[in-house]
């Protein structure tokens, strides 16, 4: 028996995995970074002003405002 071989393609499937969850995250953070060009919580286009200033935003002003409100007064 050859336990060398058997570990070493372990180990070389192990870095292909650790590549591509790295290449998975990376394509994930890319797409978050641009953040949404419609609003998660009422389905209106959110404007191109708001993507420049904050490109993470997932929500319209109307609804984060609505939404940090709530939790303000909570």
């Amino acid at each position: 028996m050859n336990f060398g071989s058997n570990a070493s393609l372990d180990l070389a499937s192990l870095r292909e995995q650790q590549e591509r969850d790295a290449m998975i995250a990376n394509a994930v953070a890319a797409v978050e970074a641009q953040g949404a060009a419609e609003c998660t919580c009422c389905g209106e286009p959110i404007p191109e002003e708001r993507r420049a200033a904050a490109p993470f935003a997932r929500r319209c002003i109307g609804c984060q405002t609505f939404l940090e409100q709530e939790k303000f007064h909570r």
